[in-house]
């Protein structure tokens, strides 16, 4: 495996940004935009009910980690789909290029566009809204790890999914940490689902991630067990999440399917 290849995926990434405002823009207004809503929606909050508790921790804290994972899967698939779009794919494989090299440079692509979103949502949330980041202690670098693991697993198994079924199902992409969200209990705590939800959200690394969370807002112990299997989940994601996009990059190789995107057109 060669880091010049990897890093010259993420090269070409940057000049792609660089050169358009339209990819730059999306890169931290929507994050700064989640931010400022939920920031006037926790300070309402904070204003109507019972004195003592803070809705900034628990709500937006939750929402900005929620995001930060967004931005994370988001930046994979993101790196990906402008090989869809600008049909490049014959061209990238034609190179000495590994698939390994291929997918560690989209990884370190949505590192780099995912900081720049972290860096605005911090910036709004703990200069606006004092969002104090001591409340979680030490506890916020496991809370990141597994979403950041988690995202680059989905964002992987999204690229699979387009890579297998097409461009057009990209669409089903974008749904997906919507169709996730109500599982891993951004909002609420996990115990208030149904019993066949909680079964689901057992196996979603996120979900123990936002129980810590709460844990510490209302003062208790965090489940270092529980963060710990939260951590192997997302690792384990991962490994199979590649292994599907090998898998996919394989057949398409064999069945020539790679080469719908290259085409002209589409049928």
């Amino acid at each position: 495996m060669s880091l010049y290849r990897t890093l010259a995926i993420v090269i070409r990434q940057f000049y792609l940004i660089r050169g358009s405002f339209s990819r730059v823009f999306p890169l931290f207004v929507w994050a700064a935009v989640d931010m400022v809503l939920w920031g006037f929606l926790t300070r309402y909050l904070n204003t109507v009910a019972s004195p003592g508790f803070n809705f900034v921790p628990a709500l937006l804290g939750a929402v900005l980690l929620w995001d930060f994972f967004i931005r994370i899967m988001q930046g994979v698939t993101m790196a990906f789909f402008e090989d869809v779009w600008s049909r490049n794919f014959l061209n990238i494989f034609a190179t000495p290029l590994l698939i390994s090299e291929y997918v560690a440079g989209l990884v370190l692509s949505s590192i780099a566009t995912s900081m720049v979103g972290l860096g605005v949502m911090l910036f709004v949330a703990t200069s606006i809204f004092k969002l104090s980041f001591l409340i979680y202690g030490l506890m916020i670098i496991p809370f990141l790890l597994v979403l950041f693991l988690f995202g680059i697993s989905i964002g992987i198994f999204g690229c699979a999914l387009v890579l297998r079924f097409g461009p057009a199902s990209e669409w089903f992409i974008w749904p997906i940490p919507a169709l996730i969200s109500p599982f891993v209990g951004v909002l609420y705590p996990v115990s208030t689902l149904p019993q066949w939800m909680q079964v689901i959200s057992r196996i979603l690394p996120p979900s123990y991630v936002f129980e810590g969370l709460r844990a510490i807002i209302l003062g208790r112990t965090v489940s270092a067990a529980a963060l710990v299997w939260g951590v192997y989940l997302a690792v384990l994601y991962i490994f199979l999440a590649y292994w599907s996009f090998v898998k996919v990059y394989q057949g398409a190789l064999r069945t020539g399917l790679i080469a719908r995107y290259s085409a002209e057109s589409l049928n």
